[in-house]
């Protein structure tokens, strides 16, 4: 788990600054849009995994208990900033690599 200590806050942006790396404020939202689901899949896969050892087989709503370190690691996933935030910061640091998919030259009809 990466600690990132960011704004928790809706910050205010200049759309402007956003359009700089694409020229296209739509296609910015998209990149920022699409990063933020790569890493939210990325922690839940990560919050599985440290959870995992604490799953019982029995279903049963009676035996269900509280553990202690079980609630500190999603206590501490939800202190976490969200998937949102964390993209957008990436884009604007120029971190996140994104490239438009090739145009074929020819459209099926013209095959």
């Amino acid at each position: 788990m990466t600690q990132v200590t960011l704004s928790k806050n809706a910050d205010t942006r200049d759309l402007r600054n956003l359009e700089d790396q694409t020229h296209n404020v739509y296609l910015a939202a998209v990149i920022i849009a699409k990063r933020a689901n790569q890493i939210s899949e990325n922690l839940k896969q990560e919050l599985r995994s440290k959870l995992e050892p604490f799953t019982s087989d029995s279903d049963n709503l009676e035996e269900v208990h509280e553990n202690r370190e079980q609630i500190e690691i999603s206590a501490q996933f939800e202190k976490l900033a969200k998937p949102t935030i964390l993209s957008l910061e990436e884009f604007i640091n120029e971190k996140t690599y994104w490239r438009l998919p090739e145009k074929p030259e020819h459209g099926p009809a013209e095959q």
